[in-house]
């Protein structure tokens, strides 16, 4: 990149502040992206960079502040002034409708659009984009036929038909394998090359690293913008948060038992595909093991959690903890056997926001003797409990009494992780328990896990972050649609070949 003074805005933004109520979201952000430069948003949860990307693109109305694109101030009432100026963004989450084709969803609500439309000219144009960025897409595909990557070049396409010169992406790579990042990242740079400017939002290290400029933003404020060849991970994780932190740990060679505490067999997750195509999973983890689940969302790995948890029955197959059948078990009773849950969604399905945090901590164990004498609960025994717990797991709360939803999104994970750890004698069931974390947390965590695991404790980890599953586990299984791609030894697993089975190649 040219130095600083050299640069060529495309986009300027100064003084930008947006108040939610008493938060301050943005705080007086002050940055600018050149043109043909990709430039990345860093910062934790709450930091203020989908606020920041909403004013921009019009579906956020700043408080004070101005923004310039391609050297004019602009006033953007909704994103469909920012579309006109071509200014596009590609949502984290898709929006897209599951039913229409790739050419309709491109097309829907363009400005060749509507009565204007002229299906022959944007089919011809719609392909034109497509061999540009050699994407090799049915334009006439149903989207909901479509994979998940797929969908994700569906949004990049949607963005790209307006002639865009301002691009904003939104964890472009969070549903793509590590082959489809690199194909994403190449795309990037195409376009870059040609002049577009294209704002990142990413908390994937190396992805900020592959950035020519970094801008750090902590609790809505700027703190620095820096060429991303000039910093480091570690400099860039301690912006951040605040203070110097790890950027992870790596666990220790040693021996694993085989004798098997959790034992999955011929296992069905699915009772509507039909009869004899039902996939069948089969595996084991074993005392002291961490065994990693590898996969793109929604290929299945919620579904497994569920039936190994209890919340659902199989549709075949047996599940065995520590020899014993879980067939027809409650969560409560499952939990009972040794099993602890951290759950995908900690606010949806591990913890009662109404709840206070000692009372969240109790939650499955209230009738047990130790807390419960003749049907009424001992106050004081619980509140010790949870006294201890917050102390152990560092839960940062004013008060013991104090309602789960006024927590932090970190702290609330601290509490989940603090009550599912204590059930977990035997096995621990952990599903991306690190999603949406900062990087202090992340390494917090990871230490509770490698702990867990030093104890005896049988740990199966879902992430889609590979490398967290690189450094944590001993073998790392694989599900696509439904099945298992294969478990490999997670010392001589590499990221092609993680990513090559995450994309539904099995294992030979």
């Amino acid at each position: 990149m040219p130095s600083p003074s050299d640069i060529q805005p495309c986009l300027r933004v100064e003084g930008l502040t947006k108040h939610y109520g008493a938060l301050a979201a943005n705080e007086g952000i002050s940055f600018e992206v050149a043109v043909g430069e990709l430039h990345c948003l860093l910062g934790e949860n709450g930091a203020g960079k989908s606020t920041l990307i909403g004013c921009v693109f019009g579906s956020n109305r700043p408080d004070a502040g101005r923004i310039f694109f391609e050297g004019r101030e602009i006033h953007l009432r909704s994103p469909a002034d920012a579309a006109r100026l071509g200014i596009a963004v590609v949502h984290q989450h898709f929006v897209l409708i599951p039913r229409f084709t790739v050419f309709e969803n491109v097309t829907l609500g363009s400005w060749a659009g509507g009565l204007k439309l002229k299906p022959a000219q944007a089919e011809q144009r719609l392909k034109g984009i497509c061999a540009d960025l050699k994407l090799d897409l049915d334009i006439h595909a149903k989207v909901e036929t479509l994979s998940v990557g797929e969908r994700q070049w569906v949004e990049l396409l949607k963005a790209l038909y307006l002639d865009t010169k301002l691009l904003l992406l939104d964890e472009p790579t969070a549903v793509l394998t590590p082959q489809e990042s690199e194909r994403l990242f190449a795309m990037i740079r195409l376009l870059t090359g040609r002049g577009i400017a294209v704002v990142l939002i990413s908390h994937k290290f190396d992805e900020v690293m592959r950035t020519d400029r970094v801008t750090v933003l902590r609790r809505g404020r700027v703190v620095t913008t820096l060429a991303a060849s000039q910093t480091s991970k570690e400099e860039l994780a301690a912006l951040m948060v605040g203070r110097s932190v790890s950027l992870g740990v790596r666990r220790k060679a040693r021996a694993v038992s085989f004798v098997p505490v959790l034992d999955v067999q011929n296992l069905i997750l699915d009772a509507r595909t039909a009869e004899g195509d039902q996939p069948k999973l089969s595996f084991q983890v074993r005392r002291g093991e961490i065994l990693g689940l590898a996969g793109v969302s929604g290929n299945g790995q919620d579904e497994l959690f569920e039936i190994l948890s209890g919340g659902r029955q199989p549709s075949g197959g047996i599940v065995l903890v520590d020899g014993i059948a879980t067939g027809g078990l409650t969560p409560p009773a499952v939990a009972r056997l040794g099993v602890g849950t951290v759950p995908s969604d900690r606010y949806r399905d591990g913890l009662v926001g109404a709840f206070s945090v000692t009372d969240n901590l109790l939650l499955g164990q209230q009738h047990e003797p130790g807390f419960s004498r003749r049907g009424f609960l001992n106050r004081t025994r619980a509140r010790e409990f949870a006294r201890d717990c917050v102390a152990r797991f560092d839960v940062s709360t004013s008060s013991l009494d104090l309602s789960a939803d006024r927590l932090s999104g970190g702290n609330a994970q601290k509490l989940v992780l603090a009550r599912e750890f204590e059930r977990a004698t035997k096995c621990l069931l952990c599903h991306q328990p690190t999603r949406g974390l900062d990087v202090a947390i992340i390494a917090f965590v990871h230490e509770l896990l490698l702990a867990k695991q030093a104890e005896g404790c049988a740990i199966l980890l879902a992430s889609e972050e590979l490398d967290e599953l690189i450094n944590l586990s001993d073998r790392i299984m694989v599900m696509f649609r439904g099945e298992i791609m294969g478990i490999v030894d997670a010392q001589t697993a590499d990221r092609e070949t993680l990513g090559l089975m995450m994309a539904g190649q099995r294992m030979q």
